[in-house]
């Protein structure tokens, strides 16, 4: 049994697992939305685990915080995303998946 959740309760999920620092608000928003539409794509439930999300995902501020763990090789957003799916925050931050 799947439950439905709004964006409030995905917050609330990560704050009851100690984990409200892990993203940003914006960056909960966009996540939130990411995965909402990747279970429309897929036409399939997703499973709400806030850990595997916090180990799967990392948020960064801007490309140049991102090249300093990184290095310089990705010189661009669109670099990055060849590599690994980029989820965009606004103009600057965003979020990326391991890899």
């Amino acid at each position: 049994m799947k439950e439905q959740i709004g964006f409030c309760q995905f917050c609330d999920r990560f704050r009851d697992m100690d984990r409200k620092e892990q993203f940003s608000y914006k960056g909960k928003k966009a996540l939130f939305e990411y995965l909402e539409q990747l279970e429309e794509d897929l036409d399939e439930e997703i499973e709400l685990d806030v850990i595997a999300l916090c180990c799967d995902f990392t948020e960064y501020e801007d490309l140049a915080e991102f090249q300093n763990e990184h290095g310089k090789e990705y010189e661009s957003i669109e670099d990055i995303e060849d590599s690994t799916i980029v989820i965009k925050i606004d103009n600057d931050s965003f979020i990326i998946q391991a890899y």
